[in-house]
């Protein structure tokens, strides 16, 4: 989940010119002398064309401005997030300048990316979780049982990584990272399920007089209970249907007819 816009320069009051110069000096990079930058508030002068015999054409594409984003300096900054907490650097001491300096980038290159400490640690534990599959959309009970599948596939991972059991226990000390955590991660997932139980109940399966919240905990309910309560239930490939069809035998009208 990174963001989806061309690196800028950072705020003024995020990244200082003086840091600037620091993380340009650090890093090897020719920072640009204060004589040739120009004054703040004023655009920058297009550069001379390289020659004056090139032709021009009406439908050559627009030069973009700013330099292009780099995949590699982005997996460069997580891969060293995760390698200081492997080590088993705490939370609290995990510093922007601590992460730049692990990654060999500038500090103005993490903050092209993510608004603060808080914003990148989301999207290294984002990075951590297996990608869902899509729903199948053929019905509500397939629809289901892949929801059911996905989130007992996140839940083992969880479990099973150390990593993971150490960041989450520390993200629970720090609010704002939390709360970010869930909105970023946990509610899309738990919106997704949302829509369709909706459509469920929309199309006469599910009883509409049930609390719509209660309906979604009676789903993932068994599936937290076997992956944190009771881990060493074996879970087969067709433990998700059961849950599904248990629950929906539970949930359907009174005069549903059986599958």
């Amino acid at each position: 989940m990174t963001d989806a816009y061309a690196d800028r320069e950072p705020d003024a009051d995020r990244e200082p010119d003086a840091e600037r110069k620091s993380d340009a000096g650090r890093n090897g990079a020719s920072a640009t002398p204060a004589a040739t930058r120009p004054a703040e508030g004023t655009t920058r002068p297009h550069p001379a064309p390289a020659s004056t015999t090139t032709p021009a054409t009406t439908d050559a594409a627009p030069a973009r401005r700013g330099r292009p984003r780099s995949e590699a300096a982005e997996r460069a900054i997580i891969e060293a997030t995760l390698s200081l907490i492997e080590e088993g650097v705490p939370l609290s001491d995990l510093s922007i300048e601590r992460i730049a300096r692990t990654a060999g980038v500038g500090k103005a290159t993490i903050y092209r990316r993510w608004e603060g400490k808080e914003a990148l640690l989301v999207d290294v534990v984002s990075s951590l979780d297996p990608e869902d599959p899509p729903l199948p959309g053929t019905s509500l009970r397939d629809d289901l049982v892949v929801l059911m599948e996905n989130i007992h596939r996140r839940g083992l991972a969880k479990r099973s990584s150390a990593l993971l059991v150490s960041v989450f226990a520390q993200m629970q000390s720090y609010p704002r990272l939390w709360e970010m955590h869930h909105r970023v991660s946990v509610l899309p997932r738990r919106l997704q399920m949302d829509e369709v139980l909706r459509r469920g109940i929309a199309a006469g399966e599910i009883r509409d007089d049930l609390d719509f919240d209660l309906l979604g905990d009676l789903f993932v309910g068994p599936i937290l209970v076997r992956t944190v309560l009771r881990p060493e239930v074996v879970w087969s490939e067709s433990s998700a249907e059961q849950i599904v069809d248990a629950v929906l035998a539970g949930v359907r009208p009174p005069r549903w007819p059986s599958p």
